[in-house]
């Protein structure tokens, strides 16, 4: 079975950190680029940061350069997204999947699985 599990979601307070986690099982995570995606409900799904498989360049979306950071732990077949300065609109369910450069999020496929919550509020 072919899995990424997304863990580390909770509520904060705004200016508050998270660290998130995207687990593979089934697969070798070396292999793929893997970003994560986020989407709020009434929004539409934006791509939020991928890193490289091949020499781990990264990418971030614009709305959250400066705060957020990608990093991949290839030992132990896991990228993180370390969240810093949260703000409430970064409020959404966060989604690990294989990315590329441009942060495309359109994809339709089957390879979404249920993400976790990010809630920052007062």
């Amino acid at each position: 079975q072919l899995q990424l599990v997304e863990s580390g979601g909770g509520l904060v307070q705004p200016g508050g950190s998270l660290r998130l986690s995207c687990a593979a099982s089934g697969f070798i995570l070396d292999y793929y680029a893997i970003g994560w995606f986020r989407q709020a409900p009434g929004k539409e799904r934006e791509g939020v940061s991928c890193i490289s498989s091949s020499n781990g360049s990264t990418y971030y979306a614009d709305s959250v350069k400066g705060r957020f950071t990608i990093s991949r732990d290839n030992a132990k077949n896991t990228v993180y997204l370390q969240m810093n300065s949260l703000k409430p609109e970064d409020t959404a369910v966060y989604y690990c999947r294989a990315c590329s450069e441009t942060l495309y999020s359109d994809y339709d496929d089957d390879y979404w699985g249920q993400g976790t919550q990010v809630t920052v509020s007062s």
